[in-house]
């Protein structure tokens, strides 16, 4: 093809790129998706700011609903009320950004208390020493200064977890950026997994499955030059097949290490997915090319030179779907029901076209889809037309655990478990997790968090004529008490600025006991900025226009996102707080963090359990 080595997507650096470094950097491998937790078989779920219920696939969701059912435990770590924490036994709602003092302590308890598994560390983990040494002052007293959370809580729930090995399920987590050192959590969530003998076995992270239809033959491009968004190279361990997003904007800004002068943007909003969209605007400025392929005119519509409009799923074929994380590996494919409408076009046909316009035509070697799909069907034995008439094929490799009457070996350099990093050691990073303290939320601000809903996904289904009617706008969660101190009101519009300044557009207050006091939290994906988006167009609050700044985790260049701040504006005056961090101390006192939290009003915005997302 081009022969460029600049292709990027918002998957990874502004999604799961740390947690599955920090993964990685462990047990050899990516988490990959959907994430592959035994939820059938496990008798402890530990989520750690994974909000199933409102952000996950459906099958996930149904997948957690039955294992509660049959009384799995749950210990949720949140600053919100989550879906999830309603069904928790601990709901724990520690101080954003001190997550990795909990790891931290969590680990320390279970190795200075002898409750780890012993002997699944002794044969197939390096670095136990090195670790028991590095904890040994990370107690749970520590952390509950840094967390606020109760010293004893933290040390009853790292004994809950013991008393469930090998079967908890520690989620890995899916929207992983958040402060700038996540691939450090990362790993200690997945050393926290090696040290509960909970990675490939029952009840815990079971196996992947490579299926075995084979990939597109890559043409044998000319030698690219080197990536200009520092993957695998600014940043050592950052995906060089999905690459760092943010990365490849600061190139095109800059001109370093060289000029872009193009983009082709499919399949993706760059003006609502990569954080400060205003230096996003000005790489988009500096171009003298941008493509758009896209089904619905975005904002980035409003910027390109040429837009292809791509048809939708329900008026094309897509590549073969390959679900390697399930129990039972398979593959489907998306078949059209109506032709294409209108002047759109499938993307495999756009693709086609451009590389026949460009002399790229011999390495499409194929007159059209149906052919590539029966050539990829061909490793599963199967045919296009038998998986048109099945909907789809297994692939059942067996039980999805480690076989322990043969060797097991890890894909990492010493084919053990590596709960001490010789390859972060080795390029300068510290080899084992380290607690870094996040900014301070500022005198008469709040940390703003987001996330998603189980109405819509992403910024993509705000303008869906059904799905905007159940929910045509966010709404802002507000600490109930600090809300009556401000004298604001359930349900009145408010806007937000933050730090630098940055206004937002109105968005409703939801007021609720169900956040802690020194942050507030919105539904990604709203106040759309494209007219042609006649639904979607300025209703509600955008996350991303308040994110002007983030932190780069060196280690994987994913963007840490969850470091700006806002204050609440209101007739166009600031309220401001006087003692909003002084309340933390009743938040905590007027709600028991075990099974009484359900006492706590369920917040409107979290009432529906469908959806996946990031």
């Amino acid at each position: 093809g081009f022969g460029t080595p600049n292709i990027v997507e918002p998957a990874f650096a502004q999604c799961r790129g740390p947690r599955d470094v920090g993964y990685k950097l462990t047990f050899g491998n990516n988490v990959g998706s959907p994430e592959p937790l035994d939820f059938e078989n496990t008798k402890m779920m530990v989520f750690i700011g994974t909000h199933i219920g409102e952000n996950v696939f459906t099958g996930q969701n149904l997948q957690f609903a039955n294992a509660l059912e049959r009384g799995a435990k749950l210990i949720v770590v949140d600053p919100r009320f989550s879906i999830a924490a309603q069904k928790a036994d601990y709901w724990l709602p520690l101080k954003p950004g001190t997550d990795t003092a909990l790891l931290l302590a969590w680990i320390h308890v279970l190795i200075y208390e002898n409750l780890y598994d012993k002997e699944y560390i002794r044969k197939y983990a390096t670095g136990f020493n090195a670790l028991k040494k590095h904890v040994k002052s990370l107690t749970p007293e520590w952390a509950a200064k840094i967390t606020e959370l109760p010293a004893g809580l933290i040390r009853e729930t790292a004994r809950e977890m013991a008393g469930q090995i090998p079967a908890v399920g520690l989620h890995p987590g899916r929207h992983f950026t958040w402060y700038g050192n996540d691939s450090q959590r990362g790993r200690a969530m997945a050393i926290l997994t090696a040290l509960l003998g909970a990675y490939g076995r029952r009840g815990g992270i079971y196996l992947s499955s490579p299926i075995p239809a084979p990939k597109y033959p890559s043409p044998a491009n000319p030698k690219p030059a080197a990536r200009a968004d520092g993957a695998g190279t600014v940043y050592p361990f950052a995906s060089r097949g999905l690459g760092v997003t943010n990365g490849l904007v600061e190139a095109t800004h800059s001109g370093e290490p060289y000029p872009i002068k193009a983009w082709i943007v499919y399949s993706q909003n760059v003006l609502q997915s990569i954080p400060d969209p205003w230096k996003t605007k000005e790489a988009i400025e500096k171009l003298d090319l941008m493509v758009v392929v896209d089904v619905m005119p975005m904002e980035q519509y409003l910027y390109a030179d040429l837009v292809l409009p791509e048809a939708t799923y329900l008026e094309r074929y897509d590549d073969l779907y390959t679900v390697k994380n399930a129990k039972k590996p398979f593959a489907a494919i998306r078949q059209p029901v109506i032709d294409p409408l209108f002047e759109s076009k499938p993307g495999w046909w756009i693709a086609r076209e451009m590389a026949k316009r460009l002399g790229l035509e011999e390495h499409f070697g194929w007159e059209d889809i149906e052919e590539y799909l029966d050539y990829r069907l061909s490793g599963l034995g199967v045919t296009l037309k038998q998986i048109q008439a099945r909907g789809l094929v297994e692939y059942d490799k067996g039980m999805p655990y480690f076989d322990f009457s043969k060797p097991v070996r890890f894909k990492t350099p010493s084919g053990k478990i590596e709960l001490y990093s010789e390859e972060l050691k080795r390029y300068g990073f510290d080899p084992m997790p380290v607690y870094e303290a996040p900014d301070e939320v500022p005198k008469g601000y709040f940390r703003l968090l987001y996330g998603r809903s189980p109405l819509h996904s992403f910024a993509r289904t705000q303008n869906n004529e059904i799905l905007n009617g159940y929910q045509p706008e966010n709404d802002l969660w507000i600490n109930d008490k600090i809300a009556a101190e401000l004298g604001l009101i359930d349900g009145e519009y408010v806007n937000l600025e933050n730090q630098d300044g940055m206004l937002s557009n109105n968005i409703k207050l939801n007021v609720t006991p169900g956040i802690r006091p020194d942050a507030v939290f919105m539904v990604h994906g709203f106040d759309h900025k494209s007219p042609l988006l006649k639904r979607a167009y300025g209703k509600g609050a955008s996350d991303t226009y308040l994110m002007s700044r983030y932190k780069v985790d060196p280690i994987s260049g994913g963007t840490g996102m969850r470091v700006n701040f806002v204050r609440i504006i209101k007739d166009g005056q600031p309220v401001m707080i006087s003692g909003a961090v002084s309340a933390i101390g009743r938040f905590k006192s007027t709600r028991d963090a075990r099974r009484p939290v359900k006492k706590v009003v369920v917040p409107r915005a979290v009432q529906n359990e469908e959806d996946e997302g990031c």
